[in-house]
């Protein structure tokens, strides 16, 4: 669903494709971006792109058409959502061995799983033989998931091999090979995860098409089987059905998503830590992130830009 009263156009997006020089496509897209307003951050690889970009309609519309003049990128996949302000503080460009990070250098990303669309999703994950994996990172996962989904517990997506290749014997002690269904925020994720389950001879594979971001939009929310809130790379924090703005805010020491029952308790200083990073930071380096938020909060006050604490590494979308 989309939101027109918002003013600013937030464009999420990703290719697998082959660059042969990603450094000769940097500087001409990166000058594009600048010269439109558009911010945000895009990945470029060997491999693809990928990230999220916002800004006016008519500029994203502008760096969209010139992105899909790139080699493979016609039928790019976009997403596309609203917000009432800017959600990134600058433009990056950046050149990546990886545009989603796995460590699997022989992995062809391209030999993917079957799509499942936003409308078919629940009828796949609520039978009986069917393995429902959350391929995103702990910190995504704590603010929301699909019921009964699994959770690998890993920190990066670095980690997901090694997790498949310690765990895959429990959805094979069966008779049948079970059905896999996999998901993440925008589905660039399961485009590698299901890629690598195939490669590990893992066959029956699915991911939902467009990730979380997708059957939100797209799904009624009576109808929906997602709980609680999906976490995204920028100044939103996390968003709900129909892509509405969520409730968490960041934690600007830890850089993870704090929740309105986190906001409550003592731990918590806006600007300096939160329930989960309280005890782990000195007093020194509050001290310091405390000093940091006064210049956020003055520099607010004359109506300027601060760039504050980033968001976790993006590896995925």
């Amino acid at each position: 669903m989309t939101q027109p009263q918002l003013p600013i156009h937030v464009a999420a997006l990703y290719q697998f494709t082959r660059f042969d020089d990603p450094a000769a496509i940097q500087a001409p897209l990166a000058a594009l971006c600048c010269a439109e307003g558009v911010k945000g951050t895009l990945l470029l690889a060997r491999e693809g792109i990928n990230g999220t970009i916002a800004g006016s309609g008519a500029a994203i519309d502008k760096v969209l058409a010139h992105i899909r003049t790139l080699p493979g990128c016609a039928d790019m996949d976009v997403k596309h959502s609203r917000a009432a302000s800017m959600p990134f503080y600058r433009m990056k460009v950046r050149l990546k061995n990886e545009i989603v990070t796995m460590g699997e250098p022989d992995l062809d990303p391209t030999d993917t799983g079957d799509y499942v669309a936003p409308q078919d999703w629940n009828a796949l994950i609520e039978r009986p033989d069917t393995i429902v994996i959350d391929t995103r990172n702990d910190y995504e996962v704590a603010i929301g998931s699909f019921a009964g989904a699994i959770d690998p517990r890993t920190r990066s997506f670095r980690e997901f091999p090694e997790w498949v290749r310690a765990h895959r014997h429990e959805w094979e002690s069966g008779a049948e090979k079970p059905k896999i269904a996999m998901f993440c925020t925008g589905g660039i994720r399961c485009e590698k995860a299901t890629a690598f389950l195939k490669a590990e001879g893992l066959d029956e594979v699915y991911h939902l098409k467009g990730g979380i971001l997708a059957y939100l939009e797209q799904v009624p929310a009576e109808q929906s089987r997602w709980q609680g809130e999906c976490f995204v790379f920028d100044e939103r924090v996390s968003v709900g059905h129909g892509l509405e703005l969520g409730t968490h805010s960041l934690c600007r020491a830890c850089r993870m998503p704090v929740s309105p029952e986190d906001r409550g308790s003592p731990l918590f200083v806006e600007g300096v830590s939160c329930p989960a990073c309280h005890e782990s930071r000195s007093d020194a380096q509050r001290e310091r992130y405390a000093e940091r938020h006064r210049q956020a909060r003055l520099a607010a006050e004359r109506g300027e830009a601060h760039v504050g604490a980033r968001h976790p590494e993006r590896d995925e979308d």
